[in-house]
């Protein structure tokens, strides 16, 4: 298995002024996690910021930057909308689709999901494709049905276990601090890896991230479970130090 991969989602947080800080404490610790791949997806805004602020601490090789979502297309009249290729102009070297806020805010489908993944595949990022259920479709037993059809239909073709991550976040765990139990989470993340086998080689080394209120207080036990290999980290991203201690806290692969 490659390392883990801890990947921090700010959304719509943060500065100029904040970009130049949070790198700063990342330079302070980021020699104590040789063991993690470090990825932060700050709002677009702040992709080439946080780049240069990287570079000018000696540690851009350290800590990767991506986008928190993108166009399918390579350009055109779609007002608002960046594409795959712009955040590879930023700086960026990943992507983040189909996040449930997306999802749901904005209307986006499995087939929206993986036009976009496949733009990320031809601009040369890395997706990091996610998938989850709501708290409806959990208690009505749907977990596994739901998560099979969002990988099915949402990763890109010409997926492989290098330019393409799936990252599980329940809905109905995103930002409220609840999470499901161990069991529950190893069960989906064998699901979703059992379903991307159909279309992705070599599914063992895929990496599986955790999200949903993932903390420092609880990294060591998500991230020791069988499946999981790492996290996407919401709120406890936005303090290097938090997301730092969630990094620490796992586990070591070659």
């Amino acid at each position: 298995m490659s390392k883990v991969l801890i990947a921090g989602n700010w959304k719509m947080n943060g500065l100029t002024s904040d970009a130049a800080r949070e790198a700063t404490a990342l330079a302070a610790g980021v020699a104590g996690v040789p063991h993690v791949h470090l990825m932060i997806a700050p709002p677009t805004s702040l992709i080439h910021p946080l780049r240069i602020n990287l570079f000018e601490r000696g540690i851009a090789d350290r800590v990767a930057i991506g986008g928190q979502d993108c166009h399918a297309n390579v350009n055109g009249a779609h007002t608002g909308d960046v594409s795959a290729e712009m955040i590879v102009d930023l700086g960026g070297s990943y992507v983040i689709v189909g996040h449930s806020e997306r999802r749901t805010d904005h209307g986006e489908g499995d087939a929206t999901v993986k036009a976009k993944a496949e733009a990320a595949l031809r601009a040369g990022l890395v997706a990091v494709v996610c998938v989850g259920e709501t708290e409806a479709e959990r208690r009505g037993g749907e977990t596994l049905d739901v998560l099979a059809r969002q990988v099915s239909g949402s990763l890109p073709d010409g997926a492989t276990v290098t330019n393409t991550v799936i990252a599980y976040e329940p809905v109905w765990a995103i930002g409220t601090g609840l999470t499901p139990s161990t069991d529950d989470i190893v069960e989906a993340h064998a699901g979703i890896r059992e379903t991307a086998a159909g279309q992705i080689d070599d599914v063992a080394n895929l990496r599986i991230l955790y999200g949903g209120s993932v903390k420092p207080g609880n990294a060591a036990e998500l991230l020791a479970l069988d499946g999981v290999d790492g996290a996407l980290v919401g709120g406890a991203s936005l303090k290097a130090a938090d997301f730092l201690a969630i990094a620490a806290a796992a586990p070591a692969r070659n």
